[in-house]
């Protein structure tokens, strides 16, 4: 145990480093430490201030994560001390003159010549007001109606790049400092947190800026953290007494306190300047890794802000130079029902080959059936095609209605795709014209009745199905499963079609067979190298963690998540087939449906084959270490309620967890004790009928060796 100055030392050296590590992955993207390396700093710095309560300051990493709001619960509604105004959209080269026109009339000046701009990009994120009292964020404010907003601070407190406590050594931090900016996420974290999404069993969000603004209205902040969000700023409508020039000097101080600008805006003279900054930034948009929709040009003189002052809606010393807009009409094909690995049928539209933003688009989903429809569009439609940065092309509507009769060559405009070896249409294609999609009678692969699920339609036949079983398969060797990256959704279609494999678990006896050795070396775009490296790598994976192994079988529900947290509540595989719906409720995270499907597929004909395939093919599953025992709640099962004052409900669980213990999400005969904050719901109820023990937050800080 380190002496109270040691840790006060080592705590303030940590709380330091970690910040300088935060700044430069999300506002430098120069990383100096890996994850893993990272998480050891954090867990340093946990484990001393649980050592030490006294040493938890408002600052530290560990306390970004507040108390969720009690259910049925909303956010408080907060007036605005200065309005969060909207700016004058403009377009055309044409608007952005007549609004230097108005400015230099109202000003009394010829010329704009001299006038400086600051000019920046037009994120397209979430925009919040961040209040500052003495160098300390007490509040963050989301926009709302420009007038009022809502309190959303202990969701901003989790944003990594976003100072909780400003740095004060130059001694010029006034007393109240309102800051602006935009909450968005990186386009390649994006991307990679819907991956992760996805792995897990979870819908993927539309895009980054939806992403952001979802995160910031969820009711527990500990789920926000799940969030890549960054915080960008972009101006400080109150500096207390403080006075500056211009806002390039206010923005100077502003980074000195540690604020995080995007490093993209650049200071200008002259409204030729300005355009041309925008010419520039929309010639590189796609180089940038956040969605822009303009820029944002705003007089540097502040001064002259106050003298121009603002009208009902905006201020008149700024604009926004819209892009061009991402949009062209092109002619749509056919609709196509496509089959994922869920079984779901998504339709997709085939359109006759257009570019866009840089990109020869030739389809798009269109989401779902309902959509179709909302959308109006049938087969022959003029219709408009949408893209907005990295985001897939989206059909936005009908531009021109298809007509009359079909053209005389219509049948020779659908796309070769569609065709299959014998030259006839394949099953689940909408090509008429002037038709209206419709759901398919059967599975376009299989044949079989689908059937609805909500907006969704899928194909029932998850272990018959061609696209599902090659999806699981994919699945299976991806990055949630066993990293196979030898190996990737085309190729392992083609193993099936040339009946090298039948089912997921085949791929690792694909290296135990000489003969299928030999097939596979002659297959198109294979070869003795590519085999090679294949089994090198089936050899090297067979080898896995439980929570890995668990995530890769595809079982209804389970991703990352659920498979991490059955891993940790079961000794083995042969406890969690011996499982019943009941028991796993006791493990926190794990609802009833959930439950249910885990124990059906686990009781499958489909899921026993699939486990006694991966086992005979060598693969090794590696269970975690058992505890070694002596924690303060070992082998004992808590479950938590109402809210917790001074530690979070989400350090609770993981200190019970840490001490022994195993949290669960429902109270049964078989909990141990229930942990009641403030507020508790039923589950106190419950536990007094069942005689379980209740400790108060106090008494549970003092099983771990905490004062309450």
């Amino acid at each position: 145990m380190s002496s109270l100055k040691e840790a006060r030392q080592r705590a303030a050296w940590l709380r330091v480093e970690i910040a300088r590590h935060d700044k430069r992955y999300y506002n430098e993207a120069k990383p100096e430490v890996s994850d893993k390396e990272y998480d050891a700093l954090f867990r340093e710095l946990k484990e001393l201030e649980s050592e030490h309560e006294e040493l938890i300051t408002s600052d530290s990493p560990t306390q970004r994560v507040g108390a969720p709001l009690s259910e049925g619960e909303s956010f408080n509604k907060v007036e605005h001390e200065v309005p969060m105004l909207s700016i004058d959209s403009l377009f055309a080269e044409e608007e952005v003159r007549e609004f230097e026109e108005r400015l230099l009339r109202f000003i009394g000046e010829e010329s704009g010549d001299e006038l400086e701009w600051v000019a920046e990009p037009k994120f397209d994120g979430v925009s919040a007001s961040l209040i500052y009292e003495d160098g300390v964020f007490v509040r963050g404010i989301t926009r709302g109606d420009g007038r009022v907003g809502e309190d959303v601070t202990q969701n901003l407190r989790t944003v990594r790049n976003l100072p909780l406590v400003l740095d004060t050594s130059s001694g010029d931090v006034p007393a109240v400092l309102e800051v602006r900016g935009e909450v968005l996420i990186q386009l390649e974290r994006f991307h990679a947190f819907n991956e992760k999404r996805e792995s897990d069993g979870r819908d993927r969000l539309a895009n980054p800026r939806n992403a952001a603004a979802g995160a910031l209205r969820r009711n527990d902040p500990s789920s926000v953290t799940e969030y890549p969000l960054e915080f960008h700023t972009w101006s400080a409508p109150r500096f207390g007494a403080t006075e500056y020039a211009t806002q390039t000097a206010a923005n100077a101080a502003l980074e000195r306190w540690g604020l995080p600008f995007s490093k993209y805006g650049e200071v200008v003279s002259g409204l030729d300047a300005c355009i041309a900054y925008h010419d520039r930034m929309e010639e590189k948009r796609d180089g940038i890794p956040f969605e822009i929709d303009g820029v944002v040009a705003k007089l540097n003189d502040l001064a002259l802000r106050a003298r121009l002052g603002r009208t009902a809606r905006a201020m008149r010393w700024q604009f926004a130079h819209k892009f061009a807009a991402r949009e062209v009409s092109t002619t749509l094909l056919a609709i196509e029902a496509s089959v994922g690995t869920n079984g779901r049928l998504t339709p997709r539209a085939h359109v006759e080959a257009v570019e866009l933003g840089g990109v020869v688009v030739r389809h798009t989903t269109l989401h779902n059936a309902e959509h179709v429809a909302s959308l109006g569009v049938k087969i022959g439609d003029r219709v408009f095609v949408h893209r907005a940065g990295d985001v897939i092309p989206q059909v936005n509507g009908v531009a021109k209605a298809a007509l009359g009769k079909a053209p005389k060559d219509w049948r020779e405009q659908i796309p070769e795709e569609l065709i299959d070896a014998d030259g006839e249409l394949q099953a689940g294609v909408t090509w008429e014209w002037a038709s209206a999609y419709e759901v398919p009678a059967g599975c376009p692969a299989c044949g079989t009745a689908p059937v609805q699920e909500g907006k969704y339609w899928r194909c029932p036949n998850t272990y018959g199905c061609r696209p599902q079983i090659v999806g699981r398969t994919a699945h299976l060797a991806g990055r949630s499963g066993f990293e196979i990256d030898r190996i990737g959704p085309k190729q392992i279609a083609q193993l099936f079609e040339h009946g090298l494999i039948e089912s997921p678990g085949d791929l690792f006896h694909l290296d135990q067979d000489m003969f299928l050795r030999e097939r596979l070396v002659n297959l198109e775009r294979w070869g003795e190298k590519s085999v090679v490296g294949l089994f090198a790598q089936l050899v090297e994976r067979r080898r896995v963690d439980f929570a890995r192994f668990l995530a890769a079988l595809a079982v209804p529900d389970v991703g990352a998540q659920t498979g991490r947290l059955l891993a940790s509540h079961f000794d083995s595989l042969a406890d969690l087939r011996a499982t019943c719906v009941e028991e796993l409720l006791e493990v926190d995270g794990i609802g009833p449906e959930v439950g249910a499907s885990i124990v059906d597929w686990l009781a499958s004909k489909e899921g026993a084959e699939l486990l006694e395939r991966l086992l005979s093919g060598g693969v090794e599953i590696v269970y975690p270490k058992p505890s070694e025992g002596g924690g303060a709640f070992e082998a004992k099962t808590l479950v938590f309620t109402g809210s917790m004052e001074g530690i979070t409900r989400a350090e609770a669980k993981q200190q019970a967890e840490a001490a022994g213990g195993r949290v669960a999400s429902s109270v049964s005969k078989k909990t141990d004790y229930l942990v009641v904050g403030g507020k508790p719901g039923s589950k106190a109820k419950k536990a007094e009928e069942l005689g379980v023990r209740v400790l108060l937050e106090g008494e549970f800080l003092k099983f771990l060796g905490r004062k309450d």
